[in-house]
């Protein structure tokens, strides 16, 4: 009886730690999903990792180069799009379209990129 219990709170325990990791990640709401922004500017650095691939884009303003930061999906989602680690490297000029942060922070989320010249970088890889 004392076996049957023990399982029983070890499997509840388990599936609590698997519920628990599942809401563990954030939602979109950090994000104006009505609102999209067009960013040209050059690769600082392109992050490919878990949970999430990030760019980091440096773009000239008039006061000044400002870092974005660039949220992407999974690196199975990008790779999926066509995406690989190499696709971007420091230096590239891309053009970005993103939906803004609602605090107006300098990030949003990726919708789509393509190369100074127009030409589509990958596929849609969007979160």
């Amino acid at each position: 009886m004392a076996i049957k219990i023990c399982r029983s709170i070890l499997i509840a325990a388990a599936a609590l730690l698997c519920a628990l990791s599942a809401t563990a990640h954030h939602s979109g709401a950090m994000f104006e999903d009505q609102k999209s922004m067009v960013l040209a500017g050059t690769v600082k650095s392109f992050q490919w990792s878990n949970p999430h691939c990030w760019i980091q884009l440096l773009v000239a303003g008039q006061q000044g180069t400002i870092e974005w930061s660039v949220e992407m999906g999974s690196p199975s989602q990008l790779f999926k799009g066509g995406w690989r680690p190499s696709t971007l490297k420091y230096g590239d000029s891309i053009v970005v379209t993103i939906h803004p942060m609602r605090d107006g922070t300098n990030g949003g989320l990726y919708m789509s990129a393509s190369r100074q010249d127009g030409k589509a970088i990958a596929e849609t890889a969007a979160n």
